[in-house]
């Protein structure tokens, strides 16, 4: 065990502001009632700054720096070209204003990545204008009900949810007022008689990930999709796991009518952070005048922004999305090909399942049969000697490697999810197993004190949901717990 994670009591830029000696300024004729004697900025020279961001940057953990498998959120790599193309003028420097006529270019890009998600997911038209896969689920859904309004079907507000789904799937349907009706799995499958009973005149929509959250794939989807388009309802795709099906089907080649992209799931953009995000969302042909506006259009020499779109549900975001994300999920996908990206869920597959049969003797892993992109172990036998998964999960940060998800999804009792996605080596697969291995095999009492080599200690998770500190300017009004922090 080599990892120590750096470690320094670095105090916040605003504690260490320090008065500037008053000077003449040249104010250019600026009326004394628009001037500002002081500013509550830290005067502080360059190199202090940039110590101060990068001790902070080694006291934190992320994809550069090691490996990061949790599960359903799909941490990869991100290609360090892609971020270079985003910082370009041409691209970093534009207006979202602009007259269309100047910025041909990137009307382009976003022209050309609508048609290669559609291709790439089986749809007939593509938005971009959702601002993460949440978002895209939020505008999903808004589509389908639009729909339903426009052929006279507007009296269905149920949408039913396998207990696999994600949790934004239940909060997208919240949001809009619909009635979630969740049925049960069997053996880690939607269980065809319970949807068949759940389904009725009321049904908008049955949102369904596949693989699942288990990484199990969901053999029978043609008959799922059968059951719900019988009843009248349209078929929801949740993104989330796309990678895994990669040039192999396509939610339109298995029956679905909506789906959304997770950009930093599937095509490496940025992740996490509360910054911005993209989540696209394709459709089949009856859905697309109801697409937000603006679309993208190319006449065949001009690319342009069609409003002119009756039936359109309007805007769900500012501008046409994220285009910075776009750019980098767009020169991806081009570098991958349609070989690369088949390629790109072959060895997340082969990764996942690698794992899940190096470390199952020790943390079993429920359900039989062959995993896609992830699997959910248990750690109940941690339990026989006192342990939990989350002390587990806790004690591999003192190994260097992130925790995957835990207790999630609630179907597999003191579950870990991981998910090693295609980007990691057999070296550090064999690595990460050693280490969960040599975990479960460590006394009970060093687990449920770890982490002992990182930057904090065992934070206390339930303090920090109910008195969060959620700005440097808590922590000077002592609010909060520093342990939660």
């Amino acid at each position: 065990m080599t990892f120590r994670q750096a470690r320094y009591d670095e105090p916040l830029l605003c504690e260490r502001m320090r008065p500037s000696p008053a000077e003449e300024t040249d104010l250019f004729g600026v009326p004394s009632s628009l001037r500002r004697e002081s500013l509550s900025l830290p005067d502080l020279p360059e190199h202090e700054v940039v110590r101060h961001y990068t001790r902070l940057s080694q006291m934190n953990f992320g994809i550069d720096t090691g490996f990061y498998p949790l599960g359903s959120c799909t941490m990869k790599f991100n290609p360090k070209f892609a971020e270079e193309l985003a910082r370009l003028p041409e691209m970093a420097r534009v207006h979202p204003e602009q007259d269309p006529s100047t910025v041909q270019g990137i009307l382009q890009i976003l022209f050309e990545l609508q048609g290669i998600l559609a291709k790439i997911s089986g749809m007939d038209a593509v938005t971009l204008q959702p601002a993460a896969g949440a978002q895209g689920e939020f505008t999903g859904l808004l589509l389908a009900r639009a729909y339903l309004d426009d052929r006279g079907d507007g009296g269905r507000n149920e949408i039913i949810l396998p207990d696999t789904a994600h949790g934004t799937n239940f909060a997208s349907a919240g949001m809009l007022g619909f009635h979630v009706r969740e049925i049960p799995s069997k053996d880690g499958r939607v269980d065809l008689k319970a949807l068949g009973t759940a389904v009725s005149e009321r049904t908008l929509s049955l949102m369904l990930t596949n693989p699942n959250t288990l990484g199990i794939f969901e053999e029978d989807v043609a008959e799922v999709a059968r059951i719900v388009h019988d009843a009248g309802a349209l078929l929801y795709y949740d993104g989330a796991n796309f990678n895994a099906i990669l040039g192999r089907t396509s939610p339109g080649t298995m029956g679905f009518d909506i789906t959304h992209f997770n950009t930093h799931k599937t095509f490496t953009t940025p992740h996490g952070g509360g910054g911005p995000g993209a989540g696209p969302v394709g459709v089949k042909a009856f859905l697309e005048p109801f697409l937000p506006v603006p679309v993208v259009t190319f006449d065949g020499r001009t690319y342009g922004l069609d409003w002119d779109r009756p039936k359109s549900i309007g805007k769900v975001r500012a501008w046409l999305g994220n285009s910075a994300l776009l750019l980098r999920a767009y020169a991806y996908i081009l570098s991958q090909g349609s070989d690369g990206l088949r390629w790109v869920t072959d060895r997340a597959v082969l990764n996942a399942n690698y794992l899940r049969h190096r470390i199952e003797k020790h943390l079993p892993v429920p359900f039989s049969g062959l995993r896609k992109h992830e699997f959910v172990a248990s750690g109940e036998p941690l339990k026989a000697n006192g342990a939990r998964t989350v002390d587990l999960a806790k004690r591999l940060i003192d190994y260097g490697f992130h925790p995957p998800t835990v207790y999630f999804p609630h179907l597999v009792e003191e579950a870990l999810m991981i998910e090693p996605t295609e980007t990691e080596s057999k070296e550090t697969l064999d690595k990460f197993a050693d280490a969960l291995i040599e975990i479960t095999r460590e006394d009970p009492k060093l687990l449920r004190s770890a982490p002992h080599n990182a930057a904090v200690a065992r934070v206390d998770e339930v303090l920090a949901a109910r008195r969060p500190i959620l700005s440097w300017r808590m922590l000077q009004k002592g609010k909060g717990s520093e342990k939660s922090a």
